[in-house]
């Protein structure tokens, strides 16, 4: 007698609280009040405004004053003139890797790297960061408690398991693991942090389980990397068969791949084998950067530096790797912008808690290549369009990264003006006065 999945009902695409019912109590009422605007575009506040959100949505802006529900139970906050701004998105995170070290997350069980990635979800959700684009790691789970209520935290559009090659940057595996016998997977292909294929067959398996899992996207490694043991970074991984694999596979559920990749030749087999987006990019040529912008191909960047905020290395073989890739940054900033290619913000905070933290920082770092204004509107309605993408695996559908009337209610009460002060992120404990997510309130210092 076969087994039955009455009773099931749980959508792992979308992971959303269950419906209420008609007799619940009708949506909350927020009304912000004398605020000046950053819409998510534009290089100035709007004059005072007021906005009212009703429920999950931004009901309505106006220069009048808004009339609330004669109940008296809309919550109301004066803004005295602070900026009301779209929630940040980052669209480059590894949520459940980002403040644990490499060799701590390599031989902890995953229940306790999962209670403390829950602990960075709520810290993420606090600095500001409304959205995140997961592009690796064991996410379905922690996304499913968030989108339920269970702890507090971003929205995240998960890719799952890395896609990886043997010897790809997604192989962690150990020298004496090798050579693999069938079947025995190592741990991180056991926990769903990453996926290593080789071969047509074996990719399409992997990119449909992600996606039966509930990816709202696929992450591909096309090249080589600096925390992974055995890929120098000027390698590329998978044939190009292998690469259109997952790409097909992706297309056939409305939704697309974003590979890693540093080097010319990596991102120009990846986008010849239909990727949407490119992580990275770091040690791109002049040639092949206009090549992404006549193609219209994304461009995730970080502004990855030696400075404070580097990622700690596990070794100086990923040192020397890190090195060699941060040493493009600043061209790679500088070409990107001068060629008109769609680049989108990401951070992607590694192993470090001290650095996950400053997620805010690293954003205000932009201000090296672009205006306060252009890096504010990339972390906000730039990024929003790029994780619109996933079309229908969007887990969120709706419009994000902006305030205006029918967007979807993520907004931050910043003590200041953004566009003239950046630095005001870097510091949200602080100047986060009001922080929403999907309507609800999660840190309000003006009650």
């Amino acid at each position: 007698m076969g087994w039955s999945t009455v009773g099931y009902t749980h959508d792992m695409s979308r992971s959303q609280p269950p419906v209420l019912a008609a007799s619940e109590e009708p949506p909350s009422v927020t009304l912000f009040q004398n605020v000046r605007i950053f819409s998510g575009k534009g290089s100035e506040l709007s004059g005072p405004s007021h906005v009212l959100v009703r429920g999950n949505q931004i009901e309505k802006i106006s220069t009048q004053p808004i009339q609330t529900d004669r109940r008296g139970d809309t919550l109301i906050i004066d803004g005295a003139g602070r900026t009301l701004m779209p929630g940040l998105i980052d669209t480059h995170t590894h949520m459940m890797f980002a403040n644990l070290p490499q060799m701590v997350l390599m031989t902890s069980d995953i229940t306790y790297s999962a209670v403390v990635a829950a602990k960075g979800a709520n810290e993420m959700l606090l600095r500001g960061f409304t959205s995140g684009r997961d592009v690796g790691g064991p996410i379905f789970g922690l996304k499913r408690a968030i989108d339920q209520g269970i702890v507090p935290g971003p929205r995240i559009w998960p890719s799952g398991a890395m896609i990886s090659q043997t010897a790809g940057h997604g192989d962690f595996r150990l020298p004496t693991d090798f050579p693999s016998r069938p079947g025995d997977h190592s741990f991180a292909e056991r926990i769903n942090a990453t996926a290593i294929d080789d071969g047509v067959p074996a990719v399409l398996q992997r990119t449909r389980e992600q996606l039966a899992m509930g990816a709202s996207q696929i992450k591909v490694m096309a090249g080589g990397g600096a925390s992974s043991l055995y890929d120098p970074l000027d390698v590329n991984q998978y044939t190009l068969a292998e690469m259109r694999a997952a790409v097909d596979a992706a297309a056939n559920w409305g939704t697309y791949v974003t590979v890693h990749a540093y080097t010319p030749n990596a991102v120009r087999q990846a986008v010849e084998a239909g990727v949407t987006c490119i992580e990275h990019g770091q040690l791109l040529d002049e040639a092949t950067v206009k090549f992404l912008a006549e193609k219209g191909i994304w461009l995730s960047l970080q502004p990855f530096t030696l400075e404070k905020d580097a990622t700690t290395c596990a070794n100086p073989l990923s040192a020397a790797k890190y090195a060699q890739m941060v040493a493009g940054t600043d061209q790679a900033y500088k070409l990107a912008k001068q060629h008109k290619v769609k680049v989108a913000f990401g951070t992607d905070a590694l192993f470090d808690a001290k650095l996950a933290a400053r997620q805010g920082a690293q954003l205000a770092k932009l201000t090296r290549w672009y205006t306060p204004a252009e890096a504010l509107t990339m972390a906000t309605s730039t990024n929003a369009e790029l994780l619109a993408l996933s079309g229908p695996r969007n887990p969120y559908p709706g419009k994000l990264g902006m305030v205006e009337e029918g967007a979807l209610a993520d907004l931050l009460l910043v003590d200041g003006n953004p566009l003239e002060n950046i630095k005001l992120i870097e510091d949200p404990s602080k100047n986060f006065v009001v922080i929403m997510k999907d309507g609800k309130i999660y840190k309000n210092l003006l009650r």
